[in-house]
């Protein structure tokens, strides 16, 4: 077994700066605490920046070949970077640089000579910022009561996988399903019987697609839970619904008010085909809900597949969905 290097959880810092004086500083400073990677330029700095997606960069402004003002401006116009905080250290003490700075979206400055009790507390409050930033982008993204991605999250991941398959000539697979008779669990033993009814119910759709990318399993709603799949066959979709269709019946909750005088059970309908044309996400939950119905309108319990193989695109003659 290899054990992790000791700064392995360490948040991640870039200091950009061309004096070595500073950067030896620095290190000296916050290599305790912090995974300190250095770049002595300019150019060096956003080769890092991107390479290695710091949680800080620290970066100084007067450098040669590209001033810190020009590095801080090709940060924020990258996707990939614009997010990353940059604290300006700095010797020059015009309110018009600090200005020019916070304006391009510098979060904080550090003056010269450094001081250590100042350059430790700045950086620690823009690494907590940026840790609760993100938490809260993760919560937003995040079912509060399964824990399983929510719809939004799931529909912009989704939308990205149809994109993949169509460019792969890959298939994408939909998955749609209810939980059955749910209006009426809920009326008879109460929201919070039922919330934990769909707790258990996101259980079993973990257990049934236990090894699959993060991402590709939600909460669509109340009572309805999705899963993506890429490059999967007939029978490997088939498998899959039918996995969790029967480990939600083996979790075996008492539902009295199901006239099928069964459990509470689900009904799984999907769909299978490569995306045609402008073929959207929207189009493959339109056919997959459709299936699920079809499941439902012979007692629920089941699943049913639809659109096998087959490439899915939109009629625009007609506003409807058609397959090849």
């Amino acid at each position: 077994m290899t054990l992790p290097r000791p700064n392995a959880l360490k948040p991640k810092l870039l200091a950009i700066d061309d004096d070595r004086f500073n950067i030896n500083t620095l290190i000296g400073l916050l290599e305790d605490e912090y995974d300190i990677a250095v770049a002595i330029n300019g150019q060096m700095g956003l080769e890092a920046a991107n390479k290695l997606l710091p949680d800080l960069i620290l970066l100084d402004i007067t450098m040669p070949d590209m001033s810190g003002f020009e590095v801080l401006s090709a940060l924020k116009s990258s996707e990939q970077t614009r997010d990353i905080p940059v604290v300006f250290i700095t010797g020059l003490d015009s309110a018009e640089d600090e200005a020019r700075g916070l304006d391009l979206g510098a979060a904080d400055y550090i003056s010269k000579p450094f001081k250590a009790t100042v350059v430790k507390a700045r950086v620690r409050t823009q690494i907590r910022l940026k840790q609760q930033a993100e938490q809260l982008a993760s919560w937003a993204q995040l079912d509060g009561l399964t824990g399983l991605p929510n719809r939004r999250a799931f529909e912009e991941h989704a939308e990205g996988l149809v994109h993949q398959c169509r460019a792969e000539q890959k298939t994408f697979g939909l998955l749609f399903s209810d939980i059955d008779f749910f209006d009426r669990f809920a009326d008879f033993y109460g929201m919070e019987q039922a919330d934990q009814c769909s707790a258990a119910v996101a259980s079993a759709i973990l257990s049934a697609t236990e090894g699959m990318d993060p991402g590709t399993v939600a909460r669509f709603s109340e009572s309805a839970f999705v899963i993506a799949t890429v490059g999967q066959s007939e029978e490997q979709i088939r498998g899959l619904a039918e996995d969790f269709r029967r480990a939600v019946v083996e979790l075996a909750i008492e539902n009295r008010p199901s006239p099928a005088h069964v459990g509470v059970t689900i009904s799984c309908g999907s769909v299978l085909g490569r995306p045609g044309g402008p073929s959207r996400f929207d189009h493959f939950l339109r056919l997959a809900q459709s299936s699920m119905q079809n499941a439902r309108s012979r007692g629920g319990n089941q699943s049913h597949l639809q659109h096998t193989g087959r490439r899915i695109f939109w009629n625009r003659a007609n506003n409807t969905l058609g397959a090849l």
